[in-house]
């Protein structure tokens, strides 16, 4: 996993992972409250909506998994959790499906003719998070 430094002395561990195997496991201990205790402290509609447009699914065979804070323990952890070939991170601008992030934000072709697809996204959240 690799560590960002992130505002107010937090971290945010990322790793991307390919050929995972376990997709279906993973998908079963999020939805049951398992993986994560602070996940069972967030409304289940939430939860759903949210793997339904950008969580894992049975057949995942790519995954990013992000940790805020985690503990030398917790990446181990994370990193073991995963039953797939951890790879760079540089290859998430290869692989992401930009059709699909595209009709997620609604984010058209003119928008991206005068912008980066990474400032639509991030527009459109800070636009959601101020309501």
């Amino acid at each position: 996993m690799k560590v960002f430094q992130v505002s107010g002395g937090d971290t945010l561990a990322l790793a991307l992972f390919s050929d995972v195997t376990n997709s279906k496991e993973l998908l079963d201990s999020i939805t049951a409250g398992t993986l994560e205790p602070e996940i069972a402290f967030l409304s289940a509609s939430l939860i759903t909506e949210s793997l339904k447009r950008c969580g894992i699914s049975e057949s995942s065979t790519y995954v990013l998994a992000a940790r805020f804070n985690a503990s030398p323990d917790e990446i181990k952890g994370v990193e073991k959790l995963v039953n797939g070939k951890q790879i760079d991170l540089e290859e998430l601008g290869v692989r992401a499906d930009q059709a699909q992030i595209q009709k997620h934000y609604r984010i058209s072709s003119l928008e991206l003719g005068v912008s980066s697809l990474a400032d639509a996204i991030t527009s459109r959240i800070a636009a959601r998070d101020a309501k």
